[in-house]
Parts: C-alpha cells; structure tokens; sequence
C-alpha cells in the first residue's frame, strides 16, 4: 500500500536552485553597474552626460522604490490569503 504523501523535494531543491543563481547573476550585474557609476564619478575625462546616465541607471535599477502591495502579489499572498 503507498502513502497518500507527495514528496516535492527534488522540485523544491530545483526551484531553489535557480532562484540561487538568479540572485547571484543579480548581484554581480548590480556590482558592475555600481563600479561603473564610481568609474564615472572618480575619472574627470568622462563627460558629465555619462556620468549623469551612470547615475540614472543606477537610481533606476538599484535604487528604485517597489510598493509592498506588488511584492505581496508577485509572491503570491493575495492568491491563497487562507494559506498564509
């Protein structure tokens, strides 16, 4: 006789694995962007223009405010509220 028990740890340990290594590619595209806006700030040859769009660009993709609501939806809590 089998149990009535699904066992979901090889899809668990998969999914945690790829957001791993999303979050690692994340944080070494934020570390380039950010040495690239201190490259922009230290070196007086660059133009004011690249330093204002390294600004921006890190203002935009680091720096950039998400409402609690959106996080919330993205991880699912409005879907399954009893589950909570």
């Amino acid at each position: 006789m089998n149990p009535n028990i699904q066992n979901d740890q090889d899809y668990l340990a998969e999914k945690f694995k790829l957001m791993e290594n999303h979050t690692i590619h994340a944080s070494k595209i934020a570390i380039l962007k950010i040495q690239s806006w201190k490259f922009a700030l230290k070196t007086p040859e660059v133009g004011t223009r690249y330093q204002q769009a390294a600004e921006e660009m890190v203002r935009e993709s680091l720096l950039r405010f998400i409402p609690n609501e959106h996080v919330l939806s993205e991880e699912g809590f409005f879907f399954a509220a009893l589950d909570n």
